[in-house]
């Protein structure tokens, strides 16, 4: 048992782990026939609520920073992972051209970058960093915190290929989830696999459209369960046209707001569960964690003040809000060190590769903690993530707690494959 997890395993557990570890062999089954049908994405990460009475992802992130936040134990999975999706994708591979965000000053970002290139090289690519920053016009040097460095290097466009000097890749690997719209350099690139897809990107994709995948997912796994899907499931509705800056159409959001806290209150009573339902309004487009509010009563959106509408109307990028989902709030029981936290689960193709708790102490069960002042404590995720202990009591085990978390995050994951596969806009459409 590592000491820092069990302040975790004290949480309140309900029987949903006991169900799904009895029922591992038709989950693992259904997951192989699933993936036959269905191309996992290339990578993903899969933020998780545990409440005790559900078990709910919250966010599912198809660019994920942060893998310098997993275990060095969780290398060897990692690497095993990319070698498996590069060689599904592109067996000759031999160069991987990696494209990360533009705000290359973020030390931790850094660090995630350099973690992402030690996993390629590792897995057997030669692997070189270009920018979509336009102002870089030669290799640049980015020193790291522990002094080793990275370099950057402008882009090369020719009329089929991307590439840099003297560097043609096969695959292309973007970090950089496109918030700020499709770079034209991007577009109709020809025998190059650019991963993830450009329609994955926060220019186009809409956190709606996931969600909207996911109840699917949860409704067929929750049915080979012969279980209730809302276990799993964080309700949601999408309220469009909304202007936070000059409090237009809040009229909206405060109707589309109460209705889903309604509908909560049902599902609460009917577990008896005692908690007060809470929603969470964000951004439909858009990841850092910007642009989230905690509302606990519609009437709170009448009266939100300036700076909240200020905080509400602009996410990464400087993009504006004009579209926002509302999520039923998964309140999380989890703590590190006596500090609210959630679990984040990272997969490179169908495999779960590692995890951390993201911690805050300043935060409240029912706040987001993805915001300034939180920190992370790795998950040992390389023994339990598929070795859980069939007939240990529920709460007792870590790695079941932790094949648990790996099971929704692959659901979470199946979504994004369904919602991918839904908004591809090159998609053959048969009558």
């Amino acid at each position: 048992m590592v000491p820092h997890l069990i302040t975790a395993l004290n949480g309140p557990i309900n029987e949903l782990e006991q169900r799904i570890l009895e029922s591992m062999p038709a989950i693992e089954r259904w997951f192989r026939l699933e993936w036959m049908e269905h191309t996992p994405p290339f990578y993903t990460s899969v933020d998780v609520r545990n409440a005790g009475f559900k078990l709910a992802p919250v966010d599912t992130n198809l660019f994920p920073g942060g893998f310098n936040n997993l275990t060095e134990e969780m290398l060897p999975l990692a690497v095993q992972a990319a070698m498996a999706a590069i060689e599904k994708i592109c067996p000759e591979a031999k160069n991987l051209l990696l494209i990360p965000e533009r705000h290359t000053r973020n030390s931790f970002y850094l660090a995630n970058v350099q973690r992402l290139v030690q996993i390629f090289t590792q897995a057997g690519l030669n692997v070189r960093l270009g920018t979509l920053d336009e102002t870089v016009t030669g290799p640049s040097d980015i020193t790291l915190a522990d002094g080793s460095t990275l370099t950057l290097e402008p882009l090369l466009r020719t009329k089929r290929r991307l590439g840099l000097k003297d560097f043609d890749p096969c695959t292309i690997l973007l970090n950089n989830d496109l918030s700020a719209g499709l770079p034209k350099v991007l577009e109709d690139l020809h025998e190059q696999y650019l991963l993830p897809p450009l329609h994955a990107g926060w220019a186009v994709r809409r956190k709606s459209n996931h969600f909207q995948a996911y109840e699917e997912v949860a409704k067929k796994f929750a049915k080979l369960l012969g279980m209730d899907a809302w276990l799993i499931n964080p309700m949601f509705t999408r309220c469009g046209e909304i202007d936070f800056h000059e409090g237009n159409n809040i009229e909206a959001l405060q109707s589309h707001a109460d209705a889903l806290l309604a509908k909560i209150r049902r599902k609460y009573k009917e577990y008896g569960i005692q908690e007060k339902p809470f929603v969470i309004v964000k951004a439909d487009a858009g990841t850092y964690g910007m642009g989230i509010m905690t509302v606990r009563d519609a009437k709170d959106l009448a009266e939100l003040n300036r700076k909240t509408r200020n905080k509400m109307s602009v996410i990464k990028d400087g993009q504006e809000v004009s579209e926002v989902i509302i999520q039923e709030g998964v309140p999380t029981y989890e703590r590190v060190e006596d500090k609210v936290a959630e679990p984040v689960v990272y997969m490179i193709d169908r495999y779960v590769v590692g995890g951390f708790y993201r911690v805050h102490g300043e935060r409240g069960i029912d706040e987001n903690l993805n915001s300034p002042g939180a920190s992370f404590v790795p998950l040992a995720f390389a023994e339990p993530a598929q070795l859980p202990q069939r007939g240990a009591k529920p709460g007792a085990s870590a790695p079941n707690r932790f094949y648990m978390y790996g099971v929704i995050a692959r659901l979470a994951m199946l979504a994004a494959s369904y919602e991918l596969e839904a908004t591809d806009p090159d998609a053959e459409v048969y009558d």
